[in-house]
């Protein structure tokens, strides 16, 4: 998915567009007639904002004066891959039977369309927004996720679940008995650990975990606030959809 997206940057730069990096937003303002962005790197003014901010998309929300119903809460993706010498293993995509109560896959095996197979990943509560180690921390982003109760009541429900995935963070062993129900065969020594994801998964305030697309038009703002797996995959149908959204703001 790197080339893809490689591509499709290069795509927005021969259209004379700029892609800006490191621009963090520090405030959104209204004028009559436009819109003006407040980053790092100096202020940007539009007609109209579309929010992909992903792990951020709720506050870059909120900081354009919209009221999402709904907070982002952090959950880390953590992987192993196989060893080249246990590959042979793994001859096709293997999927578990997904738990209609939750929006996360389960521990599933992918081959990898340049070679290798991913094994993973669990879904861990990170302490910050782009908690990608374990050992990352940030007391604003625990607080804040702490302290939603949509968030309380979740944690509530799922206790249990939660302990698993956490224990199965910390505990190599109880992964790769995970990976066993759909390869028996898998030994710890088959797997190498490999670098995590995090999902920004919307949470509504009565504790539920939103498992499809979520886009919010508020005055000037298109806020993309939950776009779910297979995001990535229907990339460029949703960017149709939103541009579609657009057009008709601006006629």
């Amino acid at each position: 998915y790197t080339q893809v997206s490689l591509r499709l940057a290069a795509r927005i730069q021969e259209q004379d567009n700029q892609i800006l990096t490191g621009a963090e937003v520090t405030g959104i303002r209204h004028h009559a007639d436009s819109i003006t962005v407040n980053t790092k790197q100096g202020d940007i003014s539009a007609k109209q904002v579309i929010n992909c901010g992903g792990l951020f998309s709720d506050r870059l929300a909120r900081m354009g004066g919209a009221k999402p119903a709904c907070k982002i809460v952090p959950f880390r993706g953590e992987y192993y891959v196989l060893k080249p010498a246990a590959e042979h293993l793994c001859k096709a995509l293997i999927y578990p039977v997904p738990n209609p109560e939750f929006p996360f896959l389960g521990v599933h095996f992918t081959k990898m369309i340049h070679g290798g197979v991913e094994c993973g990943p669990n879904a861990v509560w990170a302490f910050v927004r782009e908690g990608y180690t374990k050992t990352r921390i940030n007391i604003g982003d625990l607080l804040e996720a702490a302290t939603y109760p949509g968030f309380r009541k979740m944690a509530f429900k799922y206790w249990k679940t939660g302990l698993k995935e956490m224990w199965r963070s910390f505990s190599k062993p109880a992964f790769v008995h995970e990976l066993q129900r759909l390869i028996p065969e898998i030994k710890a020594a088959d797997l190498e650990a490999a670098p995590a994801g995090v999902r920004a998964q919307a949470l509504g305030p009565d504790g539920t975990l939103v498992d499809d697309f979520m886009i919010d038009e508020s005055d000037r703002m298109i806020n993309v606030l939950n776009a779910p797996s297979p995001a990535a995959t229907s990339s460029l149908r949703i960017g149709s959809m939103i541009t579609d959204l657009l057009a008709r703001r601006i006629q």
